[in-house]
């Protein structure tokens, strides 16, 4: 259970080699032992991960997990809660896709929105059916400031983000009054991995930062939180210029 202080017991990482989800659990960790259980395909890295995380001070429960695969987040699910209650479950996988292949490869198209969108909002149906049972729990979306209004330059991957924001918003409502939670986290451009070899983009921000912004969200029960937080304000000036106006900026 999440104590009266606001720290966590045990923590789901769904997609759990993620910068993201790793600068997370680590957050998590300078405040307290917890479980962690790191949801993510099996391979070198997530054994890296997993001893980082036992070397902080983690017990750590590794569980398979394959966006690819359409049966992967209720075995999943099943698999993490079987432990025990999960306090706060992350859901951080995804994947940026290339841009000009995207443009016409329809299957690459498919394989996308597989992993951005069909399999993160299957995965949040199975969560919050099992936070509902267990009656408390917060489910944590890691979204994108991409969804507010795709661009040209990434329209695919930005309506993927815009499709998986909507749906835990939508969530979120669902799930009032059932002591279960949704945040969704709309980070901008954040440096790592999956950004490597890209330049910066203004505001770009940090795993650490996001992280930051999630221990605190879930710790004041926000629903949505920007980050940095100016890009609220960003994308609200840019979701309401017009269009013609729109498809000549530099973004």
């Amino acid at each position: 259970m999440i104590d009266a202080l606001g720290s966590v017991g045990s923590l789901l990482l769904v997609g759990g080699t993620s910068d993201i989800a790793v600068a997370t659990a680590h957050r998590y960790l300078a405040e307290r032992p917890l479980r962690v259980v790191l949801a993510a395909r099996d391979t070198p890295r997530r054994a890296a991960v997993a001893a980082e995380l036992e070397g902080g001070g983690a017990r750590v429960e590794v569980v398979d997990f394959d966006a690819d695969d359409p049966s992967a987040p209720a075995r999943m699910v099943a698999e993490a809660t079987a432990g025990g209650d999960i306090d706060v479950a992350l859901v951080a996988f995804g994947q940026l896709g290339d841009a000009g292949q995207l443009r016409t490869d329809s299957e690459a198209v498919a394989r996308l929105a597989q992993v951005n969108y069909v399999a993160p909002v299957v995965v949040g149906t199975e969560l919050a059916q099992a936070m509902r049972e267990q009656g408390h729990g917060v489910i944590v979306a890691l979204s994108s400031v991409a969804g507010e209004r795709a661009r040209a330059s990434n329209f695919v991957y930005g309506s993927s983000k815009a499709g998986l924001d909507a749906f835990f918003s939508g969530l979120a409502d669902s799930l009032v009054g059932s002591g279960v939670s949704v945040l969704v986290v709309r980070p901008g451009f954040v440096r790592s991995k999956m950004t490597a070899g890209l330049a910066d983009a203004p505001l770009a921000t940090t795993p650490e930062a996001v992280a930051e912004a999630i221990v605190t969200s879930v710790r004041r029960k926000r629903h949505t939180v920007w980050v940095p937080g100016a890009m609220r304000w960003v994308m609200s000036g840019l979701r309401h210029t017009p269009r013609t106006v729109f498809r000549r900026l530099p973004l």
